[in-house]
This record gives structure tokens, sequence and C-alpha cells, in this order.
């Protein structure tokens, strides 16, 4: 499994009035975590989509063990499961400063070649990549 870690900083926009990071922000949050993670590897959404690729969540889900908190500095872990082929799979872990675990999840999502509006195979830079990490 190949896994990155993020770093970034709870905004007092993504918090309820207590102070909670809210719900629907975690989902925001694993999307951070995957574009971050495809960069590391020298690939990013942008280029993706400019040669005709599109890949959107098709399963999204979210276990909350702790709230997450306004200024909250956290760590997103973000883990391929296994080898894509026309989806690909990542589990989530996020921590706060003091590595307590607040959220785990997992998405899964779709290569879709938009030109066919029709799923595709992993493209192929990708595939690359991920094999000499394998």
């Amino acid at each position: 499994m190949i896994s990155h870690l993020t770093k970034f900083r709870v905004r007092y926009s993504e918090t309820d009035q207590m102070g909670y990071v809210y719900y629907g922000n975690y989902a925001q949050y694993f999307e951070v975590g995957r574009v971050e993670w495809l960069r590391n590897l020298g690939i990013s959404y942008k280029t993706m989509e400019d040669e005709g690729i599109m890949l959107p969540v098709i399963k999204l889900q979210i276990n909350y063990l702790k709230p997450a908190k306004y200024d909250n500095l956290l760590t997103l872990k973000t883990t391929l499961v296994k080898k894509p082929g026309v989806r690909i799979q990542f589990s989530y872990e996020l921590y706060n400063e003091q590595k307590d675990l607040l959220v785990t999840g997992d998405t899964e999502l779709v290569f879709i070649d938009i030109a066919k509006n029709k799923p595709t195979k992993t493209p192929t830079l990708l595939s690359q990549k991920i094999e000499m990490l394998f």
C-alpha cells in the first residue's frame, strides 16, 4: 500500500457553532488527500482532465470517532488500498496534533473517458508510477 501524509489547519469557516468541523467537510478533506497523494507521484488531477480522464467518487464511507476543532493542525494519511483497474480505492486516517485518531474513511472512484463518457482503465502514467512502488 502506498500512503501520503497531508497536513492542514482547520479554518473557522469549516466549523459549526460548537467549534467542531462540520461533518460534510471531511469529504473535502479526503479530496485534498487524494489530490496531494497524486501530486506526490508527479500527477495532477488537472493533467488527467486535460488528457481526457475524469475521476468521480462513486462510494464514500466516513467513520467519526472524535471531533476535529477550529485551529487544530491535522494530519491526513491517504492510502491506496490496492492497484487500480477501472476503479481506484483509498483509505483515510485523520489525526490531530496529539496523534488522536479522529476520523477514518474510504472512497472508491472510477476513471471516466470524458469523450466517451464511459469507464476506462487506469491512465498509463499512473499505472507505471504505482507499479514502481509495489
